[in-house]
């Protein structure tokens, strides 16, 4: 159906105006100060009624702060280190059994489980990095630098970066974690890197490479100090994430000459693949693939608020439990500091006060097989944004979306 572009600038209040960019396929409608695109056939009483996902909401951070019961912000230290043990035991038996029985039959089963675990190990740092671990920071900065550093990850590198995404999540230009390519930016890409980005399955083999480079379009190392990452005084942080990261990577080397190339590949580095895949793709859909596009903001129209209310919570079936329920992401977005087995609660509490900015998860099975058709479809079409507008959706390249059977 042909499509009209409505193009109005009404101011928003006394003082304010804002353009919106959307493209022509997005289902959004426009209110004032809104430049969208709608069927021709849609009436103005029609589309004003229905639900803005890019309106500024009418509650505040401090509202749904209210709605959690105070509990929820409590972090147990012992519970927390009850959940490291469990993971830790199950790694090491893991591997101690995979060793032993060192049958075809059983490794694929094991890189499965394994690399399932590694990601569990990354969530529990996670948690260390955000501080919702305990209240003790060296116990923290400990236990997130061994976890992360058994899955070469850089603790210190990792988690300053995780904290700038925190700090500017939905930010077209500020965000560090899958955000969007400005069109000027995707237009100047190569083919190999358009692959690398939208092609099945090596946007989900990331991750290392994104540690040491970052994404298209932003410079620097993780691992290195001078990096713009990092402020001069967190120099000393960075090098000790560094650090330890070069010495796991000296103990896997050391265990492969002792136990031979093969036995370390099949121990260590394809479960390590497979933690890399989870995190490509857990982190992914917390930012992308909804049924409706969701809008990624720029100058004045971004607020922490606006940018935490459109990531997205997810249902992992059986692995939620597994990956500590990391798929419960909205309220961990707006609200770090809370630990995630007061997650779930914590969002129960505050969905009356979210409404409909908050979009409840499809329900899993005991896989979440489901959301491979969310990816898949939004590689298909989420490819980039325009470089004008404060409020902009994503737009798709139909060379890229009908390029083959992998996107």
């Amino acid at each position: 159906m042909a499509r009209l572009l409505l193009s109005v600038s009404v101011p928003m209040s006394a003082s304010s105006s804002r353009r919106i960019v959307v493209p022509g396929t997005a289902r959004h409608r426009g209110r004032s100060g809104v430049c969208v695109a709608v069927p021709a056939t849609s009436t103005a009483t029609a589309t004003q009624q229905e639900f803005d996902p890019a309106a500024a909401p009418p509650f505040g951070l401090g509202d749904i702060r209210a709605a959690i019961p105070k509990h929820c912000w409590v972090k147990d230290p012992w519970r927390s280190m009850g959940y490291v043990v469990r993971d830790v035991v199950l790694v090491l038996g893991l591997a101690a059994a995979a060793a032993r029985l060192d049958s075809w039959l059983v490794w694929p089963l094991y890189w499965a489980a394994q690399g399932t675990m590694f990601w569990a190990l990354f969530v529990l740092g996670h948690d260390c990095g955000h501080g919702s671990f305990s209240n003790n920071p060296r116990l923290n900065s400990v236990v997130g630098h061994i976890l992360h550093s058994s899955i070469l990850v850089p603790y210190n590198g990792w988690r300053i970066s995780h904290r700038t995404h925190h700090q500017n999540h939905g930010h077209v230009d500020k965000d560090e974690s899958w955000h969007p390519l400005p069109e000027r930016l995707f237009k100047s890409l190569d083919s190999v890197v358009l692959m690398l980005r939208f092609r099945l399955p090596f946007p989900m083999l990331v991750y290392p490479f994104y540690l040491a480079n970052r994404s298209p379009g932003k410079s620097g190392s993780h691992f290195h100090p001078a990096s713009d990452l990092f402020q001069p005084s967190e120099s000393k942080q960075v090098l000790t994430s560094t650090a330890c990261w070069l010495a796991m990577v000296a103990l896997l080397a050391g265990l492969a000459f002792l136990m031979g190339p093969l036995q370390m590949l099949k121990l260590y580095l394809v479960p390590y693949w497979v933690f890399v895949m989870w995190l490509d793709f857990v982190t992914y859909l917390h930012h992308h693939g909804h049924n409706d596009k969701l809008p990624w903001y720029r100058g004045k129209e971004w607020t922490y608020l606006r940018g935490g209310l459109t990531t997205l919570d997810r249902d992992y079936g059986w692995i939620n439990n597994i990956h500590h329920d990391i798929g419960t992401h909205v309220i961990h977005h707006l609200f770090p500091q809370i630990p995630h087995y007061h997650l779930i609660e914590a969002t129960e509490a505050a969905k009356p006060v979210l409404g409909n900015y908050y979009r409840e998860p499809q329900k899993s099975g005991p896989l979440p097989l489901h959301l491979l058709g969310d990816l898949v479809q939004s590689l298909r079409r989420d490819h980039y944004v325009s470089d004008t507008g404060d409020v902009v959706y994503y737009q798709t390249d139909p060379t890229i979306s009908c390029s083959g059977p992998f996107t």
